[in-house]
């Protein structure tokens, strides 16, 4: 075996078992495999041989994750380390999902990837953390942060948009958060890319890249961009309101960057463009219309 994909039950591991092609992958969901348990992935090693991991498992109940301290910190910061310490011992590769969560949404214009890390909250932190502990364990890896993830599997802001859409006439959506709605779908076709590339050539340029769709939107504009299309798709009725309002307006647990914009000028060292979230949106509407 070679490729091993954790979080395969996740929106981008389903994607990624959906999109593999005569890839040779296996993948492990949170029900085959306890990320948590460091014996339990020396074990799968020892199964599965993998020469890279494609990690797409995380903890990402934001709010929850305000109160469920513990497992957060379990998933997102010591799974990746036990996974980083797996792949030094057996010679692998990794390839590791992470967050714009890592920011405080402070900056202006799209966040480059050395900007200093300031995460407002337990989600960020904990996946800083693990993005560090990678860092620290395993000079083959390669760490590719995202946001505002969707597709037409699991649980998202499309698919939460849809079905609110059909419940009401009229909703209130953020407008003072900025950010690129990321396919899901992409997210998986660009990492398979990069296995293949290191299952041919035995080496990728190692490092932090950003990826995330294009161009920048706001959570209110990507929501009337859901609607519009799906009324055209049929899979509303009508055409809802969508008023604006500010995170003020909206109090969560957990604090949301402002700015979640991610600079993915580095992705030309990979050859990699990102994705244009308009033609994602419109692929996923498709699916859920099918």
């Amino acid at each position: 075996m070679s490729i091993l994909v954790t979080g395969a039950q996740g929106q981008v591991g389903y994607e990624l078992l959906i999109r593999r092609g005569d890839l040779p992958v296996v993948g492990l969901g949170r029900t085959e495999l306890d990320l948590t348990d460091a014996i339990a992935i020396d074990n799968a090693f020892a199964v599965y041989t993998p020469r890279i991991v494609i990690n797409a498992a995380a903890y990402t109940a934001v709010d929850k994750a305000e109160s469920d301290i513990a497992a957060a910190y379990a998933v997102n910061r010591d799974a990746p380390g036990y996974l980083a310490a797996a792949c030094a011992r057996t010679g692998a590769a990794l390839l590791h999902l992470s967050t714009d969560y890592v920011f405080n949404g402070n900056a202006i214009g799209p966040i480059p990837v050395d900007a200093p890390a300031a995460p407002l909250g337990v989600y960020g932190d904990s996946k800083w953390q693990g993005e560090c502990l990678i860092r620290e364990g395993l000079n083959e890896h390669l760490i590719m942060r995202v946001a505002w993830v969707f597709g037409a599997h699991g649980n998202n802001f499309v698919k939460t948009m849809l079905r609110l859409g059909r419940e009401r006439d009229e909703l209130r959506v953020v407008a003072d958060q900025r950010g690129g709605p990321t396919p899901a779908a992409a997210i998986a076709e660009c990492l398979l890319e990069l296995a293949q590339r290191y299952l041919a050539g035995g080496t990728l340029p190692w490092g932090t890249y950003h990826y995330c769709g294009q161009p920048e939107t706001s959570w209110h504009g990507f929501a009337e961009a859901i609607f519009i299309r799906a009324v055209a798709k049929g899979l509303l009725p009508c055409l809802p309101r969508v008023h604006a309002i500010t995170s003020a307006d909206y109090p969560t647990p957990a604090r949301r960057p402002t700015n979640s914009m991610l600079d993915c000028t580095g992705l030309t060292v990979l050859g990699i463009a990102p994705p244009d979230w308009r033609a994602g949106l419109d692929a996923v509407l498709e699916a859920l219309s099918a």
